[in-house]
């Protein structure tokens, strides 16, 4: 237990930092989801959108810090990769929504 004021107002700093990036990551992971349900449901105009707003998301917190801008660059890019692979079958089949 902190004693000191500065030790209870870091305590207090800490509290408020990890809920602010525990929400920043599950947005994240929501649009990521959202990405993915779209893939899987064959319609690549709606994944093609989702990917754009998971992307945009995934910058907006790597500048705030949350996550490290090599993180974001390697979730987009596998993110890009499953909408690539959907693109070269036609958005049909399970391989596509795996690859």
């Amino acid at each position: 237990m902190a004693h000191s004021l500065s030790a209870k107002k870091r305590v207090r700093q800490s509290i408020k930092r990890r809920a602010r990036n525990r929400f920043r990551k599950e947005m994240i992971k929501d649009k990521t989801k959202g990405f993915i349900s779209a893939l899987a449901s064959g319609d690549l105009g709606k994944a093609d959108e989702a990917l754009r707003k998971a992307v945009q998301q995934m910058d907006r917190v790597a500048q705030k810090g949350t996550i490290h801008k090599n993180a974001a660059a390697r979730k987009r890019s596998r993110l890009q990769l499953r909408l690539n692979a959907a693109r070269a079958t036609g958005g049909k089949g399970k391989t596509a929504a795996t690859a």
